[in-house]
């Protein structure tokens, strides 16, 4: 990491997690700089990247060419697909996308699809919270807030009777109850990625969840160009991007505390025939922040999915070479349920439904 203070700290998170001080090795670089990522991982047998949107596909480029494997979490905006053939010449294994949503989600819908025929509909709600609301915002930011902000900017892509249509972020808001949580608003994000184009099914939307009131306050300052990254001339000559100015002001009140609870919900759902019987699968997920370790839920359900991936990477179990999205991953036998099973001895749970038509009409 490019802070020194942010390496200690997450030293000694792991050292309270249980790990042996000898087996935390950090080191202070700039990875915005495709050499210094080039030189970061030149002694490694395996690369996890957790970068910040903007410099994913940078990054995932800078991996391949060094011939390293890779398990990626950092929600690129750009298609790592244009990099697959690169991969493959270089004999590399890069699985993209592979945190909790996308990651899970996509796993699971497409697992879904697996045991399902004529597969309708997919629908993925997820959203990470604080445990306890506070005025203005109710909401913290889990991850990279810029990354967050972009949820609300980016045009949201979801699929409708077989075509891929482009709806505004923030847009076709709905109350969810979710038990253990209570209403929750949903809204849609651009959070199918390569589902949108990898799997044949009609119709599939990913919606983020928040505490009621939050899309229209996030509505207000994105239409009033809050979240503008072009720059504007004050009066007095002065020059600024909105966005800065936003996040200098905003994301102190997004930061969690050292312990602050959080908690991530999420509900997939695949609806399609099991033999000729009209039939919905889901998933439910709530996670809460670790109290033993502090690794809030956010990290965990983000992170352990992306380290259970890398270790069957590196263990030889998963070898197929390319970029790959994470709902190919189902395709290798055993995969999804190694998976699940090293998450549940982390206590991340998916909580599995099978509904027919009968018991949802």
């Amino acid at each position: 990491d490019v802070s020194e203070d942010s390496l200690e700290r997450c030293a000694a998170r792991c050292e309270i997690a249980g790990a042996r001080p000898s087996a935390i090795r950090t080191e202070q670089a700039d990875l915005s700089d495709t050499a210094e990522v080039a030189r970061a991982i030149e002694p490694a047998d395996i690369v996890v990247g957790a970068m910040p949107s903007r410099f994913g596909l940078q990054s995932l480029e800078t991996v391949i060419k060094a011939k390293k494997n890779y398990c990626d979490i950092s929600f690129m905006p750009e298609d790592a697909m244009q990099l697959n053939d690169l991969a493959k010449k270089r004999g590399v294994t890069a699985v993209v996308d592979f945190g909790v949503a996308p990651g899970m989600s996509n796993l699971l819908a497409s697992w879904g699809c697996e045991h399902l025929k004529k597969v309708e509909r997919i629908e993925i709600l997820v959203g990470g919270l604080p445990r306890h609301r506070h005025w203005p915002y109710e909401y913290k930011a889990g991850f990279s807030p810029t990354d967050v902000i972009e949820e609300y900017t980016r045009p949201s892509r979801i699929v409708e009777n077989g075509k891929i249509i482009i709806k505004e972020a923030l847009s076709d808001p709905e109350l969810i109850e979710f038990e253990g949580v209570g209403t929750l608003e949903s809204f849609n994000t651009d959070g199918l990625r390569s589902l949108a184009y990898t799997l044949d099914v009609p119709n599939m939307i990913e919606k983020t969840m928040r505490y009621p009131g939050h899309i229209e306050l996030m509505r207000v300052l994105r239409d009033t160009g809050f979240f503008s990254q072009e720059e504007v001339t004050l009066k007095d000559g002065t020059t600024v991007r909105p966005l800065d100015l936003t996040s200098h002001l905003m994301f102190p009140k997004w930061t969690y505390e050292d312990m602050e609870p959080d908690l991530t919900v999420m509900r997939v759902s695949v609806e399609g025939m099991h033999g000729k019987q009209p039939t919905r699968l889901s998933w439910d997920l709530l996670d809460h922040l670790d109290p033993a370790t502090g690794f809030t839920s956010m990290a965990r359900t983000t992170a352990f999915p992306a380290a259970a991936m890398a270790r069957m990477i590196v263990d030889g179990e998963f070898k197929t070479r390319g970029v790959i999205p994470p709902e190919f991953v189902v395709r290798k036998k055993g995969a999804v349920d190694r998976i699940l099973k090293e998450l549940k001895k982390r206590s991340i749970e998916f909580v599995a439904r099978v509904e027919t038509r009968e018991d949802t009409a």
